[in-house]
């Protein structure tokens, strides 16, 4: 394998050889390609595509770069995971995952960190005192067979080759190619070993896909990618036109997670929360379809169920379920509506910049987080105001910071006659 020559093949619009592919691929994990002919043929790609043998043969080398777990053969039992595109308060599986176990199904995931407007789950989780997101391989498959859940971070042995290739795409504008996207997400997923998974796909002005057949596209992919390597896949496309439930930033949204757990979230978490559950029960051993699914999870959560798994959850990773040992932050500033109305749109993306530039967030990986400050959305799409009523609610650090995102968040807002047309938080699903 050269290179450079299959630069010229991908420049040229020619398919790649698998096995050549394959060999690119861990040859650039081994340090053995530089960066510039990598992101050459990135840039290649993002031209000329790859095909579905292509992208399959990427999967499968970005997983034979590292290690791989078999968490099903370690507990004799189905293992179900969960895993977001990105999106505006998208705290889904803190909430997801106890509800789940509570219903006797083993979660076990691997999460990131957040970059730029999107949050992190771990950044969320380490904002409860003393938590761990590192866990070796035998603490995690003992805490599963414990509590029945566990979210960890992604191990350094963990596919290097796709860390590795996506630290280089996003510094060379080749970040939004639909196969590298399916591929860098489905390689961590059938490493860590479920048997099971729901993806949601986020569309809208807050995610990276911002058109539905965007993110049919991308579900397409990744949902081949997982029958080819014998799992079962279901792909949720839900709305990030406007942020997720109410809250924005790290702390806030452990708060929001608890409480749609024991049964007191926003409407619109509740219910994807829901549909990701009955999903995943559908998916797993116990043998049920999606209205069973549904059902049992909605008495995890009426029952105390769900959120006797999420302190034990919590307790096991060494942090501390009271919801009071949360650093609140010491500035709070309303957003007022300016007239009478209701809300037509409230910006995601400008939401999520604005709690960024709070700190909630990180602009480069080694950026700090402050897992105090946000933003509490209380006016959603469609909601009637009235002039002064409270739109938002900043979280800031000080005076200063905490009114210019007062200004930011005002600005993700606009404020019609008419209702908008109604619009639910799911708008898709690909099996």
């Amino acid at each position: 394998m050269r290179a450079a020559e299959l630069i010229e093949e991908k420049r040229n619009g020619r398919e790649h050889d698998p096995a050549e592919l394959a060999e690119l691929v861990l040859a650039y994990a081994r340090d053995e390609v530089p960066d510039y002919q990598m992101a050459a043929w990135c840039m290649a790609v993002y031209f000329n595509g790859l095909t579905d043998s292509e992208t399959h043969a990427l999967t499968d080398a970005m997983i034979r770069s590292g290690e791989t777990l078999d968490l099903g053969a370690a507990l004799g039992r189905k293992v179900v995971d969960k895993h977001s595109t990105g999106g505006v308060g998208d705290k889904t599986s803190i909430a997801v995952g106890p509800i789940v176990a509570a219903c006797g199904v083993p979660l076990g995931k691997m999460s990131g960190r957040g970059l730029g407007h999107t949050g992190g789950t771990l950044d969320k989780l380490e904002s409860i005192p003393g938590f761990r997101v590192e866990l070796t391989t035998d603490e995690l498959i003992a805490q599963l067979r414990d509590v029945g859940m566990a979210i960890v971070g992604q191990t350094a042995n963990l596919v290097p080759a796709d860390k590795k290739l996506y630290a280089l795409r996003d510094v060379t504008a080749t970040v939004d190619i639909v196969p590298l996207i399916a591929s860098s997400i489905m390689s961590k997923k059938l490493a860590a070993g479920a048997h099971a998974i729901v993806l949601d796909v986020k569309v809208g002005d807050g995610a990276f896909m911002k058109t539905l057949d965007d993110a049919r596209a991308l579900a397409t992919e990744m949902i081949g990618i997982g029958t080819r390597a014998g799992r079962d896949v279901t792909c949720l496309l839900t709305d990030m036109d406007q942020p997720l439930g109410r809250a924005v930033g790290n702390a806030l949204e452990i708060l929001e997670a608890r409480d749609t757990v024991r049964g007191d979230g926003p409407e619109d978490f509740t219910e994807l929360v829901l549909n990701a559950c009955a999903r995943l029960l559908a998916h797993s051993d116990l043998g049920i379809d999606v209205d069973e699914g549904r059902r049992r999870a909605e008495t995890a959560v009426a029952d105390g169920s769900a959120l006797d798994v999420y302190e034990r959850w919590v307790r096991a990773q060494g942090g501390d379920p009271d919801p009071d040992v949360l650093e609140r932050a010491p500035t709070r500033r309303v957003v007022p509506a300016p007239r009478d109305g209701v809300v037509t749109r409230v910006g995601a993306l400008d939401v999520g910049i604005a709690a960024l530039e709070l700190g909630a967030g990180r602009r480069t990986k080694d950026d700090p987080v402050d897992h105090a400050v946000g933003v509490l959305c209380f006016a959603k799409r469609g909601d009637a105001v009235l002039a002064g009523d409270d739109l938002a609610e900043v979280h800031a650090r000080d005076d200063a910071t905490a009114e210019q995102a007062v200004a930011a968040v005002l600005a993700a807002y606009e404020i019609g006659s008419d209702a908008p047309p109604a619009r639910g938080i799911l708008l898709d699903v690909m099996e």
